[in-house]
């Protein structure tokens, strides 16, 4: 066995002098190191038991009564997590550094080792759905407990009308693993080897794209045409992955016979997709009082008659130019969890303590920000990049709204707990929310509060305007590549047209923008995740106007929808709140409010 390096596993936290010491994850909680024992004694009870489950159910499904479909459930669950605490431990440790062969190897080995155990357990969703409706409903309906199984057992039928032979799911689940996953892990690790020169400097890309946010508009300038010419000289290989991916999908779409390309993930995130639509419709019709207003602002701001990229994240001028802390923004999110709610500061609280964050920037990890959920008994982890700007202050209490919500939906179980992208921001926009709201009620004066609201304005754009015009991106992208290949310039000519939709008259678009779209992981990983965040902003806008109005309550309404987990369809959950996300008005309450805060900007003009 191959022996890791001595530094590999060390849980010394990442030091800045400005930042003070930033904590690393502790890895312990899910298995000791990659040889433990605990970790062989798994996998090789998950061969026995994949196949042991598969020989005592394969074809006798539909004969199962009520206590034994509900044992066999159970059995499943179990199964799920166990795979899920391996992968999770695998994961995470790949993406503290995807650049180590060791890790991608250990990763990679384990992927293709699930795989092929897991496949005997892929008729299991299959014979479920050719029981018939009646006599399913009848077995479910014998016992409160298999009744609280539900919903998950209608989401797997929602598939039944797209299900291929058992044959043809055995080939996808195993080739799995040489698909979509492989391509995703060349994406990755060339992502986070990217070595971007700017001046003087070798940036990663999680530093060349902060340094756009930059207060030297010289320095942002320089960035983003370094990161311009990077993508550039691996546009071939960026339009490789994202042809071959697309492709790869319409051929499945094809024999599940998908109406559309957006329909796998409707699907998968429990949405119809009239309301998705409903979504989009009304954030495009927006964008002229929405983001083309407020950029109109900000070029009179900085001084320019238009903006350029570099400037669409620039601070505003007299903004506080400082690195904030990480004890300051621990206190900062932790407050205003508390101001909201004691107990969402005690469940946010052992992340700090215990090793559940990873917050230092460093070579080889994976860009941007995540809170994995791993599974029911162990925690989630959150993953950030942190380098002391406002923004990564939100994206901490981001990321810890996911991990609250996270912890409290485990009661559900592993089958039950995870929530459909639609629902999983709405606990980090909230938290997100509520910690914006404490720092504009501390705002020392008029202008303070005015660079609190343009920057939770140009938050919002960035969640709900620019997360449209991605999605807007995929849908034209994936419509034109069922036609045929799509050359570089053909995506970049795509990108291009929803980026001047989107941002509006007060942008002009440096040569080489047009690649800006290589760097997505979305498009790579979820395609068509991203509506998902204009969802959850839309959402929890119109959610925090009802606490606002101070409905009776509130609090514990809110902390049992995010118990709730993946119990519940999105209108049973925002019931109890009055709102109905399937109401396209509900839409223009949430665009409501970033229209009301730039007309408060506008006013400040005056």
């Amino acid at each position: 066995m191959t022996r890791l390096p001595a530094a590999f596993d060390a849980r010394e936290p990442a030091a800045d002098e400005a930042l003070g010491p930033l904590p690393e994850w502790d890895l312990g909680d899910l298995y000791p190191s990659p040889q433990a024992t605990e970790l062989t004694a798994d996998i090789e009870w998950l061969r026995g038991e994949c196949l042991a489950f598969a020989g005592d159910h394969e074809g006798r499904l539909a004969a199962l009564d009520t206590a034994g479909l509900l044992a066999a459930i159970r059995r499943y669950e179990r199964i799920e997590t166990v795979s899920g605490r391996i992968m999770s431990y695998a994961g995470l440790r790949y993406y503290q550094n995807t650049t180590d062969p060791v890790r991608a190897k250990f990763f990679g080995d384990m992927q293709a080792a699930l795989t092929e155990i897991t496949t005997p357990l892929v008729f299991f969703t299959l014979e479920l759905n050719r029981i018939e409706d009646a006599a399913l409903d009848a077995v479910v309906a014998g016992d409160p407990a298999l009744l609280r199984y539900k919903p998950l057992l209608d989401r797997i039928r929602k598939m039944k009308p797209y299900q291929l032979s058992d044959e043809l799911e055995r080939f996808l689940h195993d080739q799995s693993v040489v698909g979509a996953a492989a391509w995703n892990r060349l994406f990755d690790e060339t992502m986070a080897g990217l070595e971007i020169p700017v001046g003087a400097e070798t940036l990663s890309l999680e530093a060349a794209l902060d340094r756009l946010s930059d207060p030297d508009r010289g320095k942002r300038q320089a960035a983003a045409e370094a990161l311009a010419a990077t993508f550039a000289a691996r546009l071939p290989l960026f339009a490789r992955i994202t042809n071959t991916l697309a492709k790869e999908k319409e051929i499945e779409d094809r024999w599940r016979k998908f109406p559309t390309a957006q329909t796998a993930r409707h699907l998968s995130n429990d949405v119809e997709p009239e309301v998705v639509e409903a979504l989009r419709d009304a954030v495009v019709a927006a964008y002229p009082k929405l983001s083309h207003r407020y950029y109109a602002l900000k070029a009179k701001w900085l001084g320019l008659d238009k903006l350029q990229v570099w400037d669409r994240n620039a601070p505003l001028p007299k903004e506080e130019d400082r690195r904030i802390g990480w004890e300051e923004a621990r206190a900062t999110v932790l407050d205003a969890y508390a101001g909201f709610d004691p107990r969402m500061a005690d469940l946010a609280r052992p992340f700090f303590e215990r090793g559940w964050i990873d917050a230092g920037v460093k070579p080889g990890k994976a860009p941007g920000a995540f809170a994995h959920p791993t599974v029911v008994d162990v925690h989630p982890y959150v993953l950030l990049n942190y380098l002391g700007k406002s923004r990564d202050v939100m994206t901490l209490a981001h990321e810890l709204g996911h991990g609250v919500h996270q912890r409290l939906a485990a009661g559900q179980g592993e089958l039950l707990a995870s929530t459909p992208l639609t629902l999983a921001e709405t606990a980090s926009v909230f938290g997100e929310m509520l910690t914006f709201r404490k720092l504009l009620a501390q705002a020392k004066d008029q202008a303070a509060r005015k660079i609190l609201l343009a920057s939770k304005v140009e938050d919002m754009i960035n969640t709900v305007v620019r997360q449209i015009a991605f999605y807007d991106f995929e849908c034209r992208l994936h419509a034109a590549r069922r036609e045929g290949e799509l050359t570089p310039d053909d995506i970049n000519a795509i990108w291009m047209a929803v980026q001047g939709e989107s941002l509006g008259p007060a942008f002009a678009f440096m040569p080489g923008y047009e690649t800006f779209w290589s760097y997505i992981p979305h498009f790579i990983h979820s395609p068509f995740y991203v509506y998902a965040y204009a969802f959850g902003d839309g959402l929890v806008n119109a959610l925090y106007a009802v606490y606002e109005e101070g409905r009776p309550g509130f609090q514990e309404k809110y902390f049992e929808m995010l118990e709730a987990g993946g119990s519940k369809h999105h209108k049973d959950l925002l019931a109890p709140f009055g709102l109905d996300a399937s109401d396209p008005k509900f839409w223009d309450k949430g665009l409501g409010l970033i229209a009301a805060m730039i007309d408060e900007l506008e006013a400040m003009e005056d």
